[in-house]
């Protein structure tokens, strides 16, 4: 299992948190991991960005909502399933969301959005006022196996999804 952080949880409030959620080992599932670990290589690498913190994490469930606090935006990178083509990425915000609850927006059982939704209800202050969610329509998701060549192939495009969109948070005064 992978839980490799940052320091996110550590870190002060009015942070940008940039969290991958997924399994390695299952096929597309992965994609999220993917993602944040190749935005890190090209965009972390020589251009430190000292309010943003980076989160890889398989399986979050209700711990997801710790990973978040603290936080004023959050980025969250994770594969879903709508029966759309592999590869399709969206962008949601929070008020999106109720479209992909009861498992259908998450690759894996108690899902992101499930997550979220709660999160809201029980602890909305504690919460970023910001949340951007990047989903990754996983095609296979079979024990074993890596990234299909669809999710591969909008890697790059997810990346610099994640770099836009923390020129797109809002930003302390």
């Amino acid at each position: 299992m992978i839980n490799a952080s940052d320091g996110a949880r550590d870190g002060p409030s009015g942070t940008i948190k940039i969290i991958g959620i997924g399994q390695s080992l299952r096929g597309d599932d992965a994609a999220g991991l993917a993602a944040v670990h190749l935005w890190k290589q090209i965009y972390q690498a020589g251009n430190m960005h000292a309010d943003v913190q980076v989160e890889l994490t398989e399986l979050p469930g209700l711990g997801l909502l710790s990973l978040l606090e603290g936080s004023r935006v959050a980025i969250l990178v994770d594969a879903m399933h709508s029966n759309s083509k592999a590869g399709t990425v969206r962008v949601l915000t929070e008020s999106q969301l109720e479209a992909f609850t009861t498992g259908a927006g998450s690759a894996h059982g108690w899902g992101v959005a499930e997550t979220l939704l709660l999160g809201r209800k029980l602890m909305s202050s504690s919460l970023p006022g910001t949340l951007i969610l990047i989903g990754i329509e996983a095609g296979q998701l079979n024990l074993g196996e890596t990234l299909s060549p669809q999710v591969k192939s909008v890697l790059p495009d997810v990346a610099r999804l994640i770099e836009q969109s923390l020129n797109i948070g809002p930003h302390p005064e």
